[in-house]
């Protein structure tokens, strides 16, 4: 069975991609995005296999 681990990721509007790119750079897929405290911040979470 695959165990996974979480990650929630604050995310700025005007560099959304910069930023998922960082972190699928290490591994992690997005698995959802919702909105943040204001207007121009969103919330990502994402996971990835433990190893």
């Amino acid at each position: 069975m695959t165990k996974w681990e979480y990650a929630t990721v604050p995310l700025l509007v005007h560099a959304t991609k910069q930023i998922l790119d960082n972190w699928g750079q290490d591994g992690w897929e997005l698995v959802q995005v919702v909105p943040g405290p204001n207007p121009e911040q969103l919330v990502a979470y994402l996971k990835r296999p433990t190893q």
